[in-house]
């Protein structure tokens, strides 16, 4: 029995919270895509395979926030040998542009290619796990630039979550939960002029329960 280790690795790009994958030159599953993974060295625990995985299959260096995701199992998830996955969660912030290999590339999870095996279940329980916990925890400061206007976190919040978040109460669970702190500054004025927005930060770069019981629903 084989044991692998997959990374859905997320980050927003433009408009759209985008997967990372490779498409896979041989069989089995020739020309569909993958999520960065491989096989579990001996002597290597989890977390280190992962970060071991995005370095060596696509190039990702450098991750703000890592974390277990499930177990799959299924016996013909893959064709034989039979192999089990522990999956795992990353995020990128918006900023970075890593260089990728050219056989990869970032994707819309809402509009995915083909799938590898059951890649395409992995990278839906990977989003609802990170959609959840932006409702409870201070994940998106592993999605978020490091100083950023709240329109702009809107628009992080409202692509992965997938339905529109409200600026103005976004701004206020958040401040009242301590997690972002505004910084004094202004982002540079638009082309259409008018008031510069206020520029604010995350208080903290680790993850932590804010409210365990909120969910952020739609605007009403």
């Amino acid at each position: 029995m084989r044991h692998e280790v997959l990374v859905a690795v997320f980050q927003k790009r433009d408009d759209a919270l985008c997967v990372l994958l490779w498409q896979r030159a041989l069989d089995p599953g020739l020309g569909t895509w993958s999520l960065p993974g491989g096989a579990l060295r001996a002597g290597e625990d989890l977390p280190t395979s992962a970060t071991r995985q995005l370095a060596e299959k696509v190039d990702v260096q450098e991750i703000a926030h890592l974390e277990q995701l499930s177990v799959f199992s299924d016996p013909h998830r893959v064709p034989a040998p039979r192999t089990i996955a522990s999956a795992y969660l990353g995020l990128i912030p918006s900023p970075a542009d890593p260089q990728l290999p050219p056989d990869t590339r970032w994707h819309p999870v809402d509009r995915l290619p083909r799938t590898s095996f059951d890649h395409g279940v992995v990278i839906r329980h990977a989003h609802r796990r990170l959609a959840a916990k932006l409702s409870y925890t201070n994940i998106a400061f592993a999605l978020a630039s490091e100083e950023f206007t709240m329109s702009a976190l809107r628009d992080l919040y409202s692509c992965a979550i997938g339905h529109a978040v409200d600026t103005t109460n976004l701004q206020r669970i958040l401040r009242r939960r301590g997690v972002i702190t505004p910084t004094g500054r202004t982002a540079a004025p638009g082309r259409a002029g008018g008031r510069p927005a206020a520029l604010f930060r995350f208080t903290e770069s680790r993850l932590r329960v804010t409210d365990e019981f909120a969910v952020l629903r739609p605007p009403s």
